[in-house]
């Protein structure tokens, strides 16, 4: 099929001020600045321009962003956006005519509940946008001066009866407040900003001064950079939005300062030279943060992705910002945070947060994904990236088994440019990175690995990294996610009937995928205390308090092990097992009496991800409190009838006969026929295994008070151990994750390439003599030996001997605490050829020592090579 010319892309023309100042929905998106400023130059001063010229094209861009253009619009693929937005405009009129007392729309009463006012505010700007929205696809409202009106009318009076009052207002949710709130007003501001002008001529004033004055995290009413609100995907919100109502007031002083904001994230986060404090933002090795600890590419990540790039076209011809750095700076995160969190179209559960408990799952949460690789790829000016990005684009849609919808995209633009692209047979579809690759996000404690066939994603928690989020009644029972909980993809399967919310709520939390867990029942926090938070304002426990956020919300482990060593695409992962902050400060006395803090199980982890399996070693299991613990291996769950075998051989080399109790296993199988899929188990010590196969039926409602009330029934299948309670000796595990593994290849483990060499709780290391490879992780002070390799004190590092008989090592700090970190080489003298900024190497009597600086990395991996 050949290519259609794009409908949705014009070429900047010149536009005379009268037309500009006309503010036509018709208004043309201006083409990217091509060059960009580096981001240490940047500063609040732009290029000379006639401000008046320039905010009536912020104004032109933004409306053609969020209603689209006519040529847009005209385009076949669009129609059922267009209809959606008409849809929702007809919906909401009525819920207004249906209204009772105390509401502008049926069903959202207000005055106390912050969210019905937030949705109503909402309403309004769907109402606005679709009569402004090019085409004649809602011929009832486009164009309708009544309507427009009526929304205008529609605004004045929330803020006479439920916005206004700063005294009255202010309850709840700080964001509805500070972002969702003026984010709605604003929009529906510029979109109808000529009848403003003529309907309601002071509503604009009105607004402006008291959404600054509900920016109380702020400072004088604008942005703060030292405050924790006004960070990552937060501030990029306050800032766009600040960029609007500056063009739509004629506030050039505005403008320019929260472009100044805005491009503070932009810069990658340097964890040893935080600028005003501010951990949020994206990190060099690809990591994103969000609420100061938590892994959140997948949510606030997204939020920042598609800000950022709405902003790169809300700016587009405009002298304010050097367009070109936004749209870079976008692409990159694309290629670095976001790609390889997404696999065949499926944004992973590790870097959620408390999303993973929607029931929008990640199938719908990679779809921003999409839509920024679709916008990106138009305004790029590298014509590989582009055509990288629009590779990735058909990739994503023939890979993902759930389609992304472009009815859900932001813009009208978006999805005829997304049109075009899939027509394009010329561009092949390809993934932003290899289909081998391990990712260590070093600064977020994830691992992902990929290979062809599956994708395996780890969840960590340390000082730095919080062991889970939970908020507003989401993700309610999250106490192991991060304490090594993995899930393991297979290729070619519905994602969302292997996990998502459904695995969420029928997977017991304490039997989640690799998590070591005491035997108890613990309760949520409605539970504990009766509402969505613990409230307790005399000790400091409001809504959104800093002690909330460090106690109930995302608490961190008191470990600082987390993490390992990467190389040529192979993977060592170490992490201890520790209690966190809220149940140290507990036991201390320095939290009140009624908050409930919960202790949890002591050992060791390691990962060694290979090609073939991934290598799980536990080591140095115990309970203080004298519990029993479970390790769970894995936990996966299909549907209620699905054809799914389970099979297996004893260590003594009789078949497994079924689930009962605990059983000496060699290996096992689970395979789901229906699904397409297959996982094995082998193990690599003796060990006493559990596997349970039951079918469980819980209400959605389990995992998020938000969620319908919704049973759902699916076969659960769980492996793992125990020890016993009271056990005079600590446990451990050795087992190989085997994804699509036969019953022949799960048979060979007994005597095959893997060999367990050492798995204490001082040191555990695999090697695997068919890759050359040894993988040692130590989490004690002294001299630890393995085989040829002696390491000092807590490290992690791989050692590959290739077939043309080089040798390469790599070593990491997993604590980052480290200055740095000595490795001896046993056997015949080595000779580097190859070696990382901060990598000593000296000969010395039977062997060759490595001395590696860690000072400062973060956690990275230093690599040495060495000659034949």
């Amino acid at each position: 099929m050949a290519a259609r010319s794009a409908p949705a892309r014009e070429c900047l023309v010149p536009l005379s001020r009268r037309t500009l100042l006309a503010l036509l929905p018709a208004a043309t998106v201006a083409a990217q600045a091509a060059n960009s400023t580096p981001a240490s130059a940047r500063s609040s001063r732009r290029a000379a321009a006639d401000p008046a010229v320039d905010h009536a094209r912020l104004l032109a861009n933004t409306v053609a962003t969020f209603a689209g253009t006519p040529e847009a619009n005209a385009a076949p693929e669009v129609a059922p956006k267009l209809a959606a937005m008409a849809d929702a405009a007809r919906r909401w009129l009525a819920d207004w005519d249906a209204a009772g007392e105390g509401e502008l729309f049926a069903g959202l009463p207000l005055g106390s509940d912050d969210s019905a006012l937030n949705a109503s505010y909402q309403r309004l700007y769907e109402i606005a946008l679709a009569t402004v929205a090019p085409g004649d696809a809602a011929p009832d409202l486009g164009g309708n001066a009544a309507v427009r009106r009526r929304v205008l009318d529609g605004l004045a009076w929330l803020h006479e009866r439920y916005y206004g009052d700063q005294s009255a207002g202010y309850y709840g949710n700080w964001f509805h407040w500070e972002i969702g709130i003026s984010t709605h007003v604003t929009r529906v501001l510029v979109l109808l900003a000529a009848e403003a002008a003529e309907h309601a001529p002071e509503l604009t004033e009105t607004y402006r001064a008291s959404m600054d004055a509900y920016l109380r995290n702020g400072r004088d009413g604008d942005v703060d950079l030292d405050s924790r609100f006004h960070t990552g995907a937060n501030l990029a919100d306050i800032t766009v939005n600040r960029v609007l109502q500056g063009a739509v007031t004629g506030d050039e002083a505005r403008i320019v300062k929260a472009v100044a904001d805005l491009a503070t994230v932009l810069d990658p986060i340097d964890p040893y030279a935080l600028r005003h404090g501010v951990t949020d933002g994206f990190y060099a090795d690809g990591s994103f943060l969000q609420h100061a600890s938590v892994a959140y590419t997948g949510s606030y990540g997204v939020s920042l992705l598609g800000r950022v790039t709405q902003a790169s076209r809300v700016l587009e011809g405009t002298g304010y910002v050097a367009g070109g750095e936004l749209v870079e700076t976008a692409r990159g995160w694309l290629v670095d945070s976001f790609a390889p969190v997404v696999f065949e179209g499926w944004m992973m559960e590790t870097v959620r947060g408390r999303a993973v408990s929607r029931t929008t799952g990640g199938y719908q949460a990679a779809a921003p994904v999409v839509e920024a690789a679709v916008d990106l790829s138009a305004a790029v000016g590298d014509p590989a990236s582009a055509a990288a990005l629009r590779g990735y684009v058909r990739y994503l849609r023939g890979a993902s088994p759930v389609a992304p919808d472009p009815v859900a995209f932001v813009s009208p633009v978006s999805v005829a440019r997304y049109a075009e692209i899939l027509a394009d047979e010329a561009t092949p579809p390809a993934d932003l990175g290899p289909e081998s690759r391990h990712l260590a996000f070093h600064a977020m404690d994830r691992t992902v690995h990929r290979r062809p066939g599956y994708a395996f994603a780890l969840a960590r928690s340390s000082r730095r990294i919080s062991r889970y989020e939970y908020m507003s009644g989401e993700n309610l029972m999250p106490w192991f996610q991060g304490d090594g909980a993995h899930q393991l993809y297979l290729t070619g399967q519905d994602q969302s009937a292997a996990f998502g919310v459904d695995h969420l709520t029928t997977v017991s939390p304490y039997r989640l995928a690799g998590v070591v867990a005491p035997v108890e029942e613990r309760a949520t926090v409605p539970e504990l205390y009766g509402a969505a938070w613990y409230d307790n304002p005399e000790a400091g426990f409001t809504a959104s308090s800093e002690a909330q956020n460090t106690y109930v919300y995302f608490p961190r482990s008191l470990n600082s092990h987390s993490g390992g060593a990467t190389l040529d695409g192979y993977g060592a992962v170490g992490l201890v097992l520790a209690d966190d902050v809220a149940w140290r400060d507990a036991e201390a006395g320095l939290l009140p009496e009624d908050f409930v803090a919960y202790r949890n199980a002591s050992g060791v982890r390691s990962w060694f991800l290979l090609d073939e399996e991934v290598v799980m070693l536990t080591a140095g299991v115990r309970d203080a409190a004298g519990r029993a613990v479970t390790t769970t291996v894995d936990s996966r769950i299909a549907a209620p009838d699905a054809d799914v075998s389970l099979t297996g051989r004893l260590a003594d080399g009789r078949p497994w006969e079924g689930p009962g109790g605990e059983q000496p296993l060699s290996w096992l199988r689970f395979a789901d026929r229906d699904a397409g899929g297959a996982v094995g188990y082998a193990f690599l010590e003796p060990t006493g295994a559990h596997v349970g196969w039951q079918t469980v039926t819980r209400d959605r409602r389990a995992v998020r008070t938000g969620n319908p009330d919704t049973p759902v029934t699916r076969r659960v299948f769980t492996l793992g151990t125990e020890l016993p309670a009271g056990a005079a000796e600590s446990g451990t595990l050795a087992c190989a994750l085997v994804p699509g593994a036969t019953e022949e290849a799960l048979a060979r483990y007994a005597g095959g390439p893997v060999r367990v060499l050492v798995n204490s709780e001082r040191v555990q290391a695999v090697e695997h003599r068919g890759l050359g490879l040894l993988g040692v992780n130590s989490f004690a002070p002294g001299r630890h030996r393995v085989g040829p390799v002696e390491v000092e004190g807590a490290a992690s590092l791989l050692l590959r001997h290739a077939p043309d008989g080089t040798v390469a090592l790599a070593v990491a700090d997993p604590t980052t605490e480290r200055d740095r970190v000595t490795v001896t080489l046993r056997g015949r003298r080595l000779q580097p050829v190859e070696a990382d900024e901060g990598v000593g190497v000296r000969r010395i009597p039977g062997g060759t020592r490595v001395t590696v600086t860690t000072r400062r990395a973060y956690g990275a991996s230093r690599t040495v090579r060495f000659a034949r």
